[in-house]
């Protein structure tokens, strides 16, 4: 999603204008506030939040609130709220679970999965969910020729949809999808942002506008979103698994790390992410609040462009990585909140292997890999980074520390540092223009090693289909992560990605530094919170106590 998300990509990086959505009431319409309950929140203009409140410190401002089109993961975590899917990751885990079907069969031959859908369920907009909205929002993205695929530019939509053959409505409430091929993580994928059911009719009545007017079946609803400032969600009291105990959600951008501590400490923030490592444990030792942390499915790196000397050579990706001092970064820079990376996939996600070739520390094997490869006096490299974003850690520090470890064995590199929103369209954009060396990290989607594997380094995934940003090849890895998607069981499928993970390791593709843990604060006002793997908020059950 990044999350993706993780994290992503904007392909729509303007600004867009916040309104509010026909069909919302406002906020504090029928709220009621109580001592303890939302004490210190602020809304846009510094306005007192009514009723149960939380306002969310987020690391960068959304660029998308349409499911369809998110990519990055500060809009992931201001949307999730308001959308369903046909299928749900369960609480705490990526196991799977009913959403709007309720439940489902699938072909002995793995190509045709049936969906029973749940009935009752209305989206925000008064409208019904039902078998059309789900052939809707799936041809809306695939299809070229649907009325409404100019309505947005959807990232995911060749990794969770890619393999649909067909949408059937075989009645009101039962959906058949016919796949092209088998393909293992497709049902995970269902459960993932970029698969959520949106109401047809706030589509056609908005168009391009949709990302300004979400409408969706989720347990909160959208009523404004103020670019640069807030997005404000509130209850949604119809909502089928039950309304929420809290009346509404704000989430606001604070960039800076040290800025949103700083809020949050002072009782503007209730709720925040990206805490400066060396604040941590002062922390956790205070009784006002709560910090959890759990491994998170997370890989922070530096993409090394294939496309452009000196990384289309494997020798040269090898000596950065040899020469860059990942251990003392995790360790000293980021006081230990993540774990140190032996490859693109983190440890908590199945398909993982500690057996692979190592790249410790040693600037003298740097030098000789850079002899061989005949850059024996070094070379000079742009470097792109980012001032924020969700996944990203310190990336400015991280930036000056590789910085001055490369420039130990003869690399100099310059370093430009943009805006996330900007930064993202960036890297995703002119191939021609991309630097040598550029900041990457990932939040992966479902818990597949498909999500990380193949999505970000297989040759068929360089953009616009996929997230391979430096279009790194090596077609003995295609054809494995390829032969895994065929299988259905996780016993199959893991020798093959154990195999794909020691080529691309030995390949050297991107510098991985480390696995970031997920981490939050919040006030101890708030009860029954729990991260989620994937590092969206699942506010629904959430309760304010004083």
């Amino acid at each position: 999603m990044a999350v993706r998300r993780a994290i992503g990509i904007v392909l729509a990086s303007a600004l867009l204008l916040g309104s509010l959505a026909g069909c919302t009431r406002p906020a504090s319409q029928g709220a009621e506030t109580k001592p303890g309950q939302g004490a210190g929140s602020t809304t846009e203009a510094g306005q007192k939040a009514t009723g149960k409140t939380i306002v969310v410190g987020l690391q960068a401002e959304p660029t998308n609130l349409d499911p369809a089109q998110i990519s990055d993961y500060n809009s992931s975590r201001a949307a999730d709220g308001m959308f369903d899917r046909l299928v749900r990751f369960k609480d705490g885990s990526t196991e799977l679970e009913p959403g709007l079907a309720e439940s489902w069969d699938i072909s002995q031959d793995g190509l045709v999965y049936t969906f029973h859908l749940r009935k009752g369920v209305k989206f925000h907009d008064g409208t019904e969910f039902n078998a059309d909205a789900v052939k809707f929002s799936i041809e809306r993205q695939i299809d070229p020729n649907h009325p409404y695929h100019n309505t947005g530019e959807f990232a995911y939509a060749d990794f969770t949809f890619g393999k649909v053959k067909e949408v059937r409505i075989k009645d009101p409430y039962t959906v058949e999808i016919e796949l092209k091929e088998p393909y293992a993580p497709f049902l995970s994928n269902l459960a993932i942002h970029a698969a959520s059911i949106v109401s047809p009719e706030a589509v056609k009545k908005y168009g391009k506008d949709f990302t300004k007017h979400p409408v969706g079946t989720g347990p909160f609803r959208f009523v404004r979103w103020t670019p640069g400032v807030e997005v404000v969600l509130e209850k949604n009291p119809e909502y089928w698994k039950g309304a929420p105990k809290i009346d509404q959600v704000i989430y606001r951008p604070v960039i800076e790390d040290q800025a949103r501590l700083t809020e949050f400490e002072a009782g503007q923030l209730d709720f925040i992410v990206g805490i400066p490592p060396e604040d941590l444990a002062r922390l956790k030792q205070n009784p006002q609040y709560e910090v959890q942390e759990q491994p998170g499915m997370h890989v922070w790196y530096v993409v090394l462009n294939a496309t452009k000397p000196p990384f289309d050579n494997p020798k040269v990706r090898q000596a950065v990585n040899y020469a860059v001092n990942r251990k003392a970064i995790v360790e000293q820079l980021l006081r230990s909140t993540g774990v140190l990376a032996t490859g693109p996939l983190p440890p908590v996600v199945w398909g993982y292997t500690k057996d692979v070739p190592q790249y410790p520390y040693d600037p003298e094997k740097a030098k000789q890999l850079l002899a061989e490869a005949g850059y024996p006096n070094g070379f000079s490299a742009e470097f792109w980074v980012p001032e924020s974003g969700s996944g990203m850690q310190q990336p400015r520090e991280m930036a000056t520390a590789i910085q001055a470890d490369l420039q130990a064995v003869g690399i100099q590199t310059r370093i430009q540092t943009f805006e996330w929103g900007t930064y993202l369209d960036k890297v995703m954009g002119d191939k021609s223009s991309l630097p040598e060396m550029f900041e990457m990290s990932w939040i992966g989607d479902n818990g597949d090693p498909d999500n990380f594997l193949h999505y970000l380094l297989a040759s068929d995934q360089a953009p616009p289909n996929g997230f391979n940003l430096g279009y790194y090849s090596n077609p003995k890895a295609d054809q494995l992560l390829k032969q895994a998607q065929r299988l259905r069981t996780q016993a199959e499928r893991q020798p093959l990605y154990e195999e794909a993970l020691k080529l691309l390791v030995a390949d050297a593709p991107w510098i991985w530094v480390d696995h970031e843990t997920q981490i939050v604060a919040y006030k101890k006002s708030i009860k029954g919170f729990q991260l989620h793997p994937t590092g969206v908020f699942r506010f629904e059950t959430v309760d304010i106590q004083p």
